[in-house]
C-alpha cells in the first residue's frame, strides 16, 4: 500500500470529478505519496496544524498512472531540483497522473494529538 495525505474538501472534489488531482500534479509534475512508515515524517513536516485530513490508502497496482519510487522532493520544489544520491535509501513513491478512485481501497481520518505533532497513523 501507499498512501497520500489530503484534505476531506479535496476528496469531495475528486469524486464529483471521477478522478483525484494534487496541487502538486500541475505544479511538480506528481502527486506525493508515502509508505506507512514515512507518512508521520511527511506529516509533521508539511501539515501541521491543517485541519481534516485524511490518508488515501492506495493499491499500486490499480493505479492506471506511472508510478515511480524516487527521492523525496520538496512540495515547493521542482523534479529538477531532487538529488537521488543523497537519498537512494529513503525513496518515496510519486504518482505521474491522476488517481483513478477505484485505486483507493481505504479512507481514513487523521488527526494530530492535543499538542499538534502526529504521532498514529491509524488512530
Amino acid at each position: 500500500m501507499i498512501i497520500h495525505l489530503t484534505t476531506k474538501t479535496d476528496w469531495e472534489t475528486a469524486q464529483l470529478l471521477g478522478e483525484y488531482r494534487a496541487a502538486s500534479l500541475e505544479s511538480q509534475g506528481f502527486i506525493h505519496c508515502s509508505t506507512a512508515e514515512q507518512i508521520l515524517g511527511v506529516a509533521n513536516s508539511f501539515y501541521q496544524g491543517v485541519p481534516d485530513l485524511i490518508l488515501l490508502w492506495l493499491d499500486p497496482a490499480r493505479v492506471k498512472a506511472d508510478v515511480r519510487w524516487e527521492a523525496p522532493i520538496h512540495p515547493s520544489a521542482s523534479p529538477a531540483d531532487a538529488t537521488p544520491e543523497e537519498n537512494e535509501s529513503n525513496l518515496f513513491p510519486h504518482i505521474y497522473g491522476p488517481i483513478n478512485l477505484d485505486a483507493v481501497v481505504e479512507i481514513t481520518a487523521f488527526h494530530p494529538d492535543q499538542d499538534g505533532v502526529f504521532r498514529h497513523v491509524r488512530s
